[in-house]
């Protein structure tokens, strides 16, 4: 069973952009990630995926269920987004943050129920927040304020989880901590991954399928070895590179090789 399909979708933005007869099929529990050079189409995959936009051409299916027949309330009780950017305009805390992801379950005349709160507490103890549930959110670092977002969508208990760029402008340590821990919720949890990543190297050593997009195409679909080669990696992004494997795990490692005179001290 596939959490997400795409079936031959395309999008275009009103400056051209476009996605070209996309096919994807995302697996139950299986772990994505989107790769690509900056518009070439991840960020737009994941919103087409979220219900955020609607496709032009062709369908998107999240289980059996034709996504246009679903209501937004629907969509984001199965679907939940990590957006790359996260700032509250107002003073919440962080557990009241956390339990806007359960905005989709509470009912209008009834409010927060106990199952709420119990996924809220569930979420905060995933992301190893709970000893932070009473500071205001905007106060936290780059790193803490990300796992707030991820315990956020993780309050909607979704199947499926959409990440983009879920380690950007974080350092090496939150990085690995974020990324470790979407890992172990997809490992334990089994929550279906599909995340938009730059890095190439965490993307081969966190999931163990990428897709790799150029001009709003799918130009490889694989394991990091398969995708990950210098041939590819040169017609995608222009650049040259060696590969090599990682000294620790059976995957693929980057190394980008300068230009000119870089090399020179």
């Amino acid at each position: 069973m596939s959490d997400l399909l795409m079936r031959d979708v395309s999008f275009s933005y009103s400056d051209s952009f476009a996605l070209h007869h996309i096919n994807l099929k995302v697996g139950d529990a299986e772990r994505i990630a989107l790769l690509g050079p900056n518009g070439s189409g991840k960020t737009t995959i994941l919103k087409l995926a979220a219900g955020v936009l609607t496709p032009k051409e062709g369908e998107i299916l999240l289980g059996e269920r034709n996504i246009k027949r679903l209501s937004r309330r629907e969509v984001a009780q199965r679907v939940a987004v990590v957006p790359q950017y996260s700032y509250m305009p107002f003073a919440f805390s962080v557990e009241e943050v956390v339990m806007l992801g359960r905005t989709p379950f509470i009912r209008t005349f009834t409010g927060e129920t106990e199952r709420d709160y119990r996924a809220a507490k569930h979420a905060l103890e995933l992301t190893d927040m709970e000893n932070l549930r009473t500071r205001f959110f905007n106060e936290l670092s780059g790193g803490e304020r990300q796992k707030v977002i991820l315990a956020m969508a993780l309050a909607q208990q979704p199947r499926l989880l959409l990440l983009d760029e879920p380690t950007a402008h974080l350092d090496i340590k939150h990085q690995v901590e974020i990324l470790q821990l979407v890992r172990n919720l997809n490992e334990e949890q089994g929550t279906t991954i599909v995340a938009a990543m730059h890095d190439l190297n965490l993307a081969s050593l966190y999931f163990h399928r990428l897709v790799l997009l150029k001009e709003g195409s799918i130009f490889a679909d694989g394991t990091p070895n398969e995708v990950l080669t210098p041939q590819l990696i040169q017609e995608v992004f222009s650049a040259s590179v060696q590969v090599g494997q990682h000294p620790l795990a059976n995957v693929p490692y980057v190394v980008i090789l300068p230009k000119g005179n870089a090399t020179k001290l």
